[in-house]
């Protein structure tokens, strides 16, 4: 068999071409919202929303709703219990993100357990790209689209609050309102990316391709070129290994893109104790999360 044969076989199955379809537009959103995550030292802020929206999907499934529904609500509610706790109280960010983001993925664990009959675990924990349909695959589209959108149409923006936030707020533009835009965001891509790897991988999605391309490049530009092109690419590859290998399609697409990330790591190490540095210059402003 040719590597064309290869690439064309799994296409000849709609539920293939529906989860190729599905991870394409999952790995395209997350990796341009995982830059901005590394920038702005949010990785622990995705694994809470991918967590905390749980409950939510639990209940979507339970009243026969689109798991998107419960899943948007319980992300924007992670976010606000998040914020409220930091802002209205002396415990720290680290802190009440653990603390919301675990009550919240115990809630869920707690209904899933008293709905055994209706809620499959292992598809909401670990995905189920092979159970995509029609329906499934325009939702995670469009919400994709709205993510992709918000992310480019505010662009300069959310990057000049991640590099310097206080000139953000010099210029009149409201450090507080791109936080919430950019937590906005992240709920919404968590959810895009719950179908395709579930709640435990999520946060995978979203913080290694832009650590990724940050180790590549020193600009932002190209670091938002970098982390998409290797996050489709590595996504693809590693639906294609499931395929044949008869692998979990989940973890094989994350364990891809770590595998990726490991070699770039590698050569990072390799390039340094050759005294080549590469003069990486991206230096994003160190602050707190008061200005989200």
């Amino acid at each position: 068999m040719n590597i064309l044969e290869y690439i064309s076989e799994p296409l000849a199955y709609e539920f293939m071409v529906r989860a190729l379809a599905a991870t394409v537009a999952a790995a395209l959103v997350c990796a341009v919202l995982s830059c901005w995550l590394v920038l702005t030292g949010w990785s622990l802020i995705g694994d809470a929303v991918s967590h905390a929206v749980l409950p939510g999907v639990v209940l979507s499934y339970i009243f026969g709703l689109p798991f998107a529904v419960g899943a948007v609500l319980f992300g924007f509610l992670a976010v606000g219990l998040i914020g409220g706790i930091n802002h209205t109280s002396k415990v720290k960010e680290d802190a009440s993100t653990g603390i919301v983001f675990t009550t919240l993925f115990a809630l869920g664990l707690v209904l899933v357990s008293v709905t055994p009959s209706q809620v499959d675990l292992n598809h909401i924990i670990f995905g189920n790209l092979l159970g995509v349909s029609t329906a499934d695959l325009i939702q995670v589209l469009a919400l994709s689209a709205l993510c992709l959108a918000v992310l480019l149409f505010k662009r300069r923006d959310l990057t000049l609050y991640a590099f310097d936030p206080g000139h953000a707020q010099t210029i009149g533009i409201s450090p507080r309102v791109l936080g919430a835009v950019l937590l906005g965001t992240l709920a919404l891509t968590c959810v895009v990316a719950l179908q395709a790897v579930g709640v435990v991988l999520v946060v995978a999605m979203l913080i290694i391709p832009g650590a990724t391309a940050y180790l590549l490049t020193d600009r932002f530009d190209r670091m938002l070129v970098i982390a998409s092109v290797s996050s489709v690419g590595f996504s693809l590859l590693g639906v294609y290994l499931s395929y044949y290998l008869d692998t979990s399609m989940g973890g094989t697409v994350v364990l891809c893109q770590g595998l990726w990330f490991a070699a770039v790591y590698g050569a990072s190490l390799l390039r340094r104790r050759s005294g080549s540095t590469g003069g990486r210059r991206l230096r994003p402003a160190r602050r707190g999360r008061q200005e989200a």
